[in-house]
């Protein structure tokens, strides 16, 4: 028995199954993807079976699939420039407020002996609302303010009246219809910084490092202020 090997093209090159496309080297930049296509495409219409030539809208089909991967590998690299254009006009913007007082959403605070101002956002009318801070070691220190209808309560701590020591606390608050609204600490906005993955991060004095969507207000510098009532 004789076993012969069917080829397709008049060189006597064995016919190949694969497209083209899925030829292109990977690791490699667009414009090399794009020659090496190119020379494998011409490759393959010069060594098709003169009797029995390709369907010419596969060639087409195949050049498509590169335009497409071509303009999505552009798209992404604009994105992503944009977005660091975009972050990079980020931490300019947070960086001329440095000094400022800003709010913070936050869930914790450290005291150091100076007395510390916030509010607590209340989501209807609490006749009797309780601030509580929690060290480290559990133990609570309750703070219980005024009735008031929905809106901003605000609040002040003074560390030394209560008996605090200097430290890190857990700080929440419990409004009379047993919600838990959130609270705000106002603090002075010290530096920014890039982290490690590429987002910004603030450094707030009393409350530490935290992202831009926490801070819910800017209250202006505090020497601005001070400026402004002495004239």
């Amino acid at each position: 028995m004789t076993t012969t090997t069917g080829t397709n093209n008049s060189f006597g090159f064995p016919a190949s199954t694969t497209p083209a496309s899925d030829k292109i080297a990977t690791g490699v930049t667009t414009s090399e993807n794009k020659d090496m296509f190119t020379k494998l495409l011409v490759a393959q219409i010069r060594n098709q079976d003169p009797l029995a030539p390709s369907d010419p809208s596969q060639f087409v089909n195949q050049l498509s699939q590169l335009s497409q991967t071509e303009a999505l590998q552009q798209l992404a690299q604009t994105t992503s420039a944009s977005a660091s254009v975009l972050q990079s006009l980020q931490v300019l913007a947070m960086g001329a407020q440095v000094g400022s007082e800003v709010s913070v959403e936050t869930s914790r605070v450290r005291l150091d002996g100076d007395k510390v101002s916030g509010s607590i956002q209340l989501g209807g009318a609490s006749s009797v609302t309780n601030l509580v801070l929690t060290a480290v070691d559990g133990k609570q220190t309750r703070v219980s303010l005024p009735a008031h209808g929905a809106g901003s309560l605000p609040f002040s701590i003074d560390p030394a009246k209560l008996g605090l020591a200097p430290g890190n606390y857990s700080i929440s608050a419990e409004a009379s219809d047993g919600t838990k609204p959130a609270v705000e600490v106002t603090g002075r906005l010290d530096s920014v910084r890039m982290s490690a993955a590429g987002g910004i991060l603030l450094q707030v004095a009393g409350i530490g490092e935290v992202e831009p969507f926490a801070v819910t207000g800017f209250n202006g510098k505090a020497t601005a202020a001070l400026a402004s009532t002495e004239h």
